[in-house]
């Protein structure tokens, strides 16, 4: 109503004037829910990451007197941030020590939350753009900047994957005929012969295993994918054995956790439980410092060496692109293959 003429009627909106606000009000909504649908579709491993990576940024903004709320939540925290801050950061993190691949992968987060900041409203595009054009540091500058650096990593993760044998891989799948022993040569098979990851082989299911047709069904949460792999000759043994011995459990989770006496306790082994079985397997063979993912690692690597095309290696593996299986089929080739020399020089 017009404050100025009461008896004025209200004109409605034209066509083109009610599709921008509906426009508008779409916006605001979708604004206002970026950062939770975001996050939704992604793995709980992965936002472990992500909310790990932004408190370290978090941390290193309070060092320069910027206080924010929480950046993995709150489009608002991002309104102070700039491409000098985040450009700092990586360079801050240089300077503490932490390892290159680690820099490189925070830098995407931030980028990651930036741009979702961004589509919130409340970080300005040109001010994104700037963000993103920062740059982390290649293959060939890490090497250079670690021969200058004295402290050239920090934090668990190691830099380079512990390198297995095929002998010792064997052996590890080899395991002492008791209750802990038959659990372990199982757990070995899935993580060597099969290449789960440690969260996909915590979380088997006895139903997964379908020791009749010889095959195990399983869900990779990572890429949110249901597979089947046939078990390899190796996996349905030990498989077997458990069975046959009468460890496995009725239902409910796949591993046992480990008693004294090398017996077995309640189903449920954690991610930590078996990072620390699986090291202790690797030290008893004097493999030091042998994870899960080493045994992923072996896997892919034997996997590329014996032939495999990098389309199949992707799908048995549950990537989601190319790039870590072709990786893997390129370290293995020979770059000599197919070059043709003449007779003098031995043809």
């Amino acid at each position: 109503m017009n404050s100025m003429n009461p008896d004025k009627e209200i004109q409605p909106l034209l066509p083109g004037e009610l599709s921008l606000q509906i426009g508008a009000s779409a916006n605001r909504a979708a604004s206002q829910a970026r950062f939770s649908d975001y996050r939704a579709r992604r793995a709980d491993e992965t936002l472990r990451r992500q909310d790990a990576d932004l408190m370290l940024f978090h941390e290193f903004l309070e060092l320069v007197n910027l206080r924010t709320c929480s950046l993995s939540e709150d489009p608002q925290a991002w309104r102070p941030v700039t491409w000098g801050l985040v450009e700092a950061f990586v360079k801050w993190q240089l300077n503490e020590g932490y390892a290159i691949k680690t820099i490189n992968v925070r830098l995407s987060t931030i980028k990651s939350y930036a741009r979702l900041a961004m589509q919130a409203g409340t970080l300005p595009p040109q001010e994104y753009a700037l963000i993103r054009a920062v740059q982390g540091y290649s293959y060939r500058e890490q090497v250079r900047i670690d021969q200058k650096r004295p402290v050239t990593r920090i934090g668990f993760k190691k830099e380079e994957p512990v390198k297995i044998t095929p002998a010792q891989a064997q052996n590890l799948k080899e395991q002492p005929p008791t209750p802990q022993g038959r659990r372990d040569a199982l757990l070995m098979c899935l993580l060597l012969d099969h290449g789960l990851r440690v969260g996909e082989v915590t979380a088997l299911a006895v139903a997964d295993l379908d020791l009749a047709e010889g095959v195990l069904r399983f869900y990779r949460p990572k890429v949110n994918k249901e597979q089947v792999h046939r078990l390899s000759r190796e996996t349905l043994q030990a498989a077997r054995a458990c069975q046959t011995s009468g460890e496995l459990p009725a239902d409910g989770l796949l591993l046992r956790r480990s008693k004294k006496n090398e017996e077995l306790g309640a189903p449920g082994m954690s991610k930590r439980a078996v990072t620390a079985r699986v090291r202790l397997l690797g030290e008893r063979l004097g493999v030091i410092g042998l994870s899960a993912h080493d045994c992923r690692h072996y896997w892919a690597t034997s996997a590329a060496r014996h032939g495999t095309d990098p389309f199949v290696l992707q799908e048995a593996g549950g990537w989601s692109s190319l790039a870590m299986p072709r990786r893997y089929v390129e370290e293995n080739e020979i770059a000599n293959d197919g070059v043709k020399l003449g007779k003098e020089n031995g043809e």
